[in-house]
Formats: structure tokens, C-alpha cells, sequence
């Protein structure tokens, strides 16, 4: 049977609320009455697989995260096909934007993934492990004053977007000095959603902040002013306070772990938070394997400072990415999904009402 579209890594209330969408559309005449669809929690190349299919036999649109492997016989295809990346991230994509259309999630995890960035603020700022830890013990003299957040604390949002312009909203309602490097700051400033923003640039935020929160996509084509693998590298990183506190919670290209590892085995970074990393299939098998050390110095240190969380040995807090796995995001994230959909099979015909390159290059 030839679907209308099929939705791939859909995984637990995601699945439901997708169908549920989709049963709304339909009902409101939004999509035909006879409209069908495939919804998995499998991988795209999973599903052909189990299925004995091919690339051939996928619809002209299809639905994924970040794990599916599109086939290249579907690519280069002819009508010209179209993917939505159920996530806030595109990268996963970005390099067949001139022969797909592709869409992503702008909007649905803004929240969820902003009050991920506070909760690990808060548990690092808190010395969580440390006063948990000690806990076993009613050890009340060995232990490091937690940092209050007030305006004394200045934190920077590197990407302000509207996740990152959520996270710096929140920010000030915590009473932080905050300001925010974007490379379209000169743009945003025009806009009245950013009139109460500050913007600094990249070096003088590196040399003043106390908090340090990473919200911005990552972008891998080298052309592009967006550009930003290893944007926290170990030259930029040696010009920070001593005592930072590190946040990352879009991807972990951008903030290097084996950066990260040593600026805090010297001292210089105080506390870490993230639930995104540079190679996450590959550290998701170690784990499952049991591994503890990797050849690659990112894996290596992700293994490290993972270890040294789950053990309370450091004043590091990670967790699976999963800050759109929300009550509320998870319902969002469906109906933006599906929004997409409806507008494809009727004013797009065929196409997204926004769609790559969101930006100029």
C-alpha cells in the first residue's frame, strides 16, 4: 500500500499525539477522509528493512528525528521530495537542502528546552551533587557555599533564537545580569521581541560571564557566517573566567566534551550541564556495551564526565536529550508537525510554508 506519509522515530505519547493530529485534520476537512500514514517508532532505515522495502516505495513526503538515513534513490527522485525533521535542529539535513524541501520544528520545545537550560543552571550553580552526596553523611562543614543567582552572576545566551530568547528571558526573571551573542544581532535589535535584550560580542562575553548557555543550532556548512563546530574551543575557552559554569543544550559539536573535560580538571569551569553530544549514536552504544574509554577524544571525555555525573564525583548534570519530552511540548510538537503536513497537501502543494535555508547564508 502507497501512504500518504509516513512518520519515522515516533516514540511513545509522540505516536499518539500524531495520530491524534492527524484524526483532527481530517475531521475538520483539513486532510482527505482517506488520508493514510505510517507511524513507527523505527528508524526510516529500520522500517525498510523489517519491512523489505526500498527507497522506492516511500511516499513524497516523509516525517523523522535525528537517526533516520534518508535513501539516496528517494533523494534524487523525481517530484522532488520533502522531509519535516520532527526537531528543533536542521543540521541532520542541511546538506540536501537544494534537492529536498525541508522543514523542522521552530517553535514547538521553546519552553521545555529553556527550563532545561535553568534546571541544569540551578544544579550546577547548587553544587546538587556535592549536597546530595554529602547527604549520605550529614556532612555539613565539607561543603562549597552554592552560588546564589543575582545580578552579581552575568550570563550569557550564545544564539537567541526563540528557544535562546526564552532562555534569556528566564534568566532575568531569575535576577542575573544577562546578555546575549547572536551573529544576527544587528537584525534582532530592530525587532521589538529583542528591545530589552543586550547584546555584546563574542570576545567580551567569553572574558565577563559566570554562566555560559549554549542555545544555538548547529550549523556544519563552512560557507555559512552561521557556522559554529567546535565554536567553544580550547583557544576560546582559556580566555573564560576562572570558575565558569557551562551549559550546552542544543549540540554537543559546538561545545567540544574533551574542552570541556580539561577546562574542569584545571579548575577553570566549575560546573557543567548538558543533555546533547558530539557523537551520540556511537556513545549510546559504548554505554550499552559497557565501555569506558574511546580512542576519539570527545567520546573519551563524554564517557568521562557522564561517569563522574551518574557517580556524583563532579559538579557535572547530564541527562538524554529530551527537553521537548514535556507534558506540554510533546502535545505541541505533534500539532506543529502536522500543521506542516496540512499546509503541504493544500496551500503548499507540494511544498513548506517556511522551509532551508531559514536564513541567508
Amino acid at each position: 500500500m502507497k501512504y500518504d506519509i509516513m512518520h519515522f522515530e515516533a516514540l511513545g505519547e509522540e505516536a499518539e499525539h500524531l495520530q491524534e493530529e492527524t484524526d483532527r485534520l481530517v475531521a475538520e476537512g483539513k486532510l482527505k477522509k482517506d488520508f493514510s500514514s505510517v507511524i513507527t517508532p523505527l528508524t526510516l532505515q529500520e522500517y525498510l528493512k523489517q519491512e523489505n522495502l526500498s527507497g522506492k516505495d516511500l511516499p513524497n513526503i516523509v516525517t523523522t528525528k535525528t537517526h533516520s538515513v534518508l535513501p539516496e534513490e528517494w533523494v534524487n527522485s523525481e517530484p522532488k521530495k520533502s522531509v519535516i525533521t520532527r526537531s528543533a535542529g536542521y543540521d541532520h539535513f542541511e546538506h540536501l537542502q537544494n534537492k529536498l524541501n525541508i522543514a523542522s520544528l521552530r517553535v514547538y520545545c521553546v519552553k521545555a528546552v529553556a527550563q532545561t537550560a535553568i534546571k541544569f543552571l540551578y544544579a550546577a550553580a547548587g553544587y546538587l551533587n556535592e549536597y546530595s552526596k554529602n547527604t549520605l553523611l550529614f556532612e555539613r562543614n565539607k561543603t562549597h557555599s552554592f552560588h546564589e543567582l543575582g545580578p552579581d552572576m552575568v550570563a550569557t545566551v550564545f544564539g537567541v533564537g526563540n528557544i535562546g530568547a526564552e532562555t534569556y528571558r528566564m534568566l532575568v526573571q531569575n535576577g542575573l545580569t544577562v546578555q546575549a551573542v547572536d551573529v544576527r544581532a544587528e537584525e534582532l535589535k530592530g525587532l521589538d521581541a529583542y528591545k530589552d535584550f543586550h547584546f555584546v560580542d563574542k570576545e567580551t562575553a567569553i572574558k565577563n560571564s559566570d554562566v555560559i548557555l549554549n542555545v544555538m543550532n548547529l550549523t556544519k556548512a563552512k560557507e555559512s557566517r552561521f557556522y559554529n563546530v567546535n565554536y567553544f574551543d580550547q583557544e576560546t575557552l582559556s580566555k573564560a573566567k576562572k570558575g565558569i559554569i557551562l551549559i550546552n543544550v542544543t549540540r554537543g559539536e559546538i561545545m567540544p566534551e574533551h574542552v570541556v573535560l580539561e577546562g574542569m580538571e584545571k579548575g577553570q569551569i566549575i560546573g557543567f550541564g548538558t543533555d546533547v553530544f558530539s557523537y551520540e549514536e556511537r556513545i549510546t552504544q559504548a554505554l550499552r556495551n559497557g565501555e569506558t574509554k574511546s580512542d576519539d577524544p570527545d567520546i573519551d571525555a563524554a564517557l568521562t564526565l557522564i561517569h563522574r555525573a551518574l557517580n556524583r564525583e563532579a559538579n557535572v548534570y547530564v541527562q538524554p536529550h529530551q527537553g521537548f519530552n514535556s507534558d506540554v511540548a510533546a502535545v505541541d510538537k505533534a500539532k506543529e508537525a502536522m500543521a506542516h503536513v496540512a499546509f503541504f497537501f493544500n496551500e503548499g502543494k507540494g511544498t513548506f510554508k517556511e522551509q532551508l535555508p531559514y536564513y541567508e547564508s
